[in-house]
């Protein structure tokens, strides 16, 4: 895929009505220096120290703050291991506060016209270098997230990220097809992708130095470039945010790779018990509205039917379907995909 520059639009921030008219008929915003650059270093900082102290992953004799990891302990969302050291950085108070930073939620405040609503399910993505086949693939995000068509995601790199680092791209005009597209089985976050995502629009990305931030709604295909550094972890943020009222799918309100065994009570350990963000969700008006699970269980089924075909990647999907630990809480599909996903594997490879 070949990919044009994004379109800066610094020079429209103080016309909310050229900015509302780009991210309309461009279906993004890309802000150079947008936000506080030693705010983010700082979070960024806080993460490291965060990941140093609950794991192996980083080299040892470097600068933490070089943010250099070992390729060999590389992991990805759906591992036990990486979700583990990612509990302890949600932990982070600046984390989920930098969600609601006052330049970002204005600028919302500006797109949709209204108050704005925060989602308190914040991620962030710790990318390993030379973990390609792991890279986000490109998708939309209402298949993950949900809510509503008017969502928009703001996407972070918390440290300069070139081109080789794995910054985001997207396709600019796939968002006018005003409609969820097709989605089919992939590895990468969240696991669904889009095919051949070049031919619904002008691929765009490039260098982002720190500061810089793009800005898209639910329906922008879009997805991340492979790290493909020697040893730097690829952090960055993103974040989601609605007009006030709209309805909220309900898994928004829970933390993120939570897997029914992490709860805001772990989060909010060792804050202060009247820290404003706190359930802020909870003095708020909107309808909760149930996750529609159909997406992620079609790329599952295609898993399964790919994984019987000896396709290596589907293969190596169920094998951590499988692995997922279950408890009495663990929500019923996901237990029925992973006996399903054992059966599969023991078709496919006998003992």
């Amino acid at each position: 895929m070949i990919f044009q520059p994004f379109r800066a639009s610094n020079d429209t921030l103080d016309d909310p009505i050229e900015l509302r008219r780009r991210i309309e008929n461009e279906g993004y915003l890309f802000l150079r220096k947008f936000q506080d650059p030693e705010k983010l270093r700082d979070l960024r900082l806080r993460i490291l120290e965060r990941i140093d102290s609950a794991s192996d992953w980083m080299l040892p004799n470097t600068k933490l703050s070089e943010g250099k990891v070992d390729p060999t302990k590389a992991c990805t969302e759906p591992d036990r291991e990486y979700q583990d050291v990612y509990h302890e950085v949600y932990k982070l108070q600046p984390f989920h506060e930098i969600a609601h930073s006052p330049e970002v939620v204005s600028l919302i405040g500006k797109l949709v016209e209204s108050q704005v609503f925060p989602h308190p399910h914040v991620i962030a993505r710790l990318w390993f270098p030379n973990y390609s086949k792991h890279t986000t693939p490109f998708h939309q995000d209402f298949v993950h997230f949900q809510s509503n068509l008017q969502m928009i995601t703001v996407w972070t790199p918390l440290s300069d990220c070139p081109i080789e680092l794995g910054p985001l791209a997207i396709v600019e005009g796939s968002h006018r097809v005003g409609e969820v597209v097709d989605h089919h089985f992939s590895l990468g976050a969240g696991g669904q992708k889009v095919s051949v995502p070049e031919s619904r629009g002008i691929p765009r990305c490039n260098d982002f130095e720190l500061g810089d931030t793009l800005i898209f709604g639910c329906l922008m295909v879009h997805g991340a470039l492979p790290n493909t550094t020697k040893d730097q972890l690829r952090i960055s943020l993103d974040n989601r945010y609605t007009k006030k009222g709209l309805p909220i799918s309900e898994h928004m309100l829970t933390p993120h790779l939570n897997n029914g065994r992490f709860t805001w009570e772990n989060v909010y350990e060792g804050w202060p018990e009247d820290h404003k963000l706190r359930y802020f969700w909870k003095k708020e008006k909107f309808e909760t509205i149930p996750q529609d699970v159909s997406f992620g269980q079609k790329a599952f089924e295609e898993a399964l039917d790919l994984a019987g075909k000896g396709d290596e990647d589907a293969i190596y999907a169920l094998q951590r379907v499988a692995k997922q630990p279950i408890t009495i809480e663990t929500d019923p599909r996901i237990r029925n995909n992973s006996e399903q996903a054992q059966r599969r594997l023991e078709e496919i490879q006998p003992n």
